[in-house]
């Protein structure tokens, strides 16, 4: 199984890569924000638990999160893989991540890490905000939160995997499309 964490911060690409990788790799796309958008759509108990989170720019905690996930995984018994989008987002969530797939025989390949600075996030989250109309998005208060979140809590999940030699940092600055030829560039080499 190819089994690929995809990485970086809030608006360094992670959604629209996924969906190429997806494409060319025949791969289940599990992304934790998709699922709670989906949750909070519904209002559902645990969407508005996830919203109230999200809405602080805070990560959804970790018990609610690895659920949610395990559940969306579990429907694709025949994948050829996984692409984690958002997840794991802590060391608690990779170390849960790893023995969930330990017991479907299967591990992470790699984490694909979409390397980007700080104010080409800002741009790009302050102009996707104008698009999907994402409130989280448009308030530069929570962008601000969000990338302190993702470098204090979420860095660290980087550590894990290059201590396992599974990381592989891509320059996520460009055209899609050179992005996309620079992911599966990476991807080749595992194969």
């Amino acid at each position: 199984m190819l089994n690929i964490v995809l990485f970086g911060p809030p608006g360094a690409g992670k959604g629209t890569q996924s969906a190429k990788l997806v494409e060319k790799y025949n791969l289940v796309h599990l992304s934790t924000g998709d699922i709670f958008r989906a949750n909070i759509k519904g209002a559902t108990e645990l969407g508005m638990l996830a919203k109230s989170y999200m809405d602080k720019g805070q990560l959804v905690p970790d018990e609610v999160t690895i659920k949610m996930l395990q559940s969306e995984a579990d429907k694709h018994p025949l994948s050829k893989g996984y692409i984690f989008d958002g997840f794991p987002r802590t060391h608690t969530q990779a170390l849960a991540l790893d023995h969930f797939l330990a017991t479907k025989n299967t591990g992470i390949t790699m984490m694909l890490a979409l390397e980007v600075d700080e104010e080409e996030l800002r741009s790009r989250l302050t102009e996707r905000a104008k698009i999907s109309g994402r409130p989280d998005d448009a308030d530069p208060k929570i962008i601000q939160k969000r990338i302190e979140v993702y470098q204090e809590e979420t860095m660290p999940v980087k550590e894990y995997y290059a201590s396992q030699h599974k990381y592989k940092g891509v320059h996520g600055v460009g055209s899609v499309e050179d992005i996309f030829i620079a992911l599966c560039n990476e991807i080749s080499k595992e194969q």
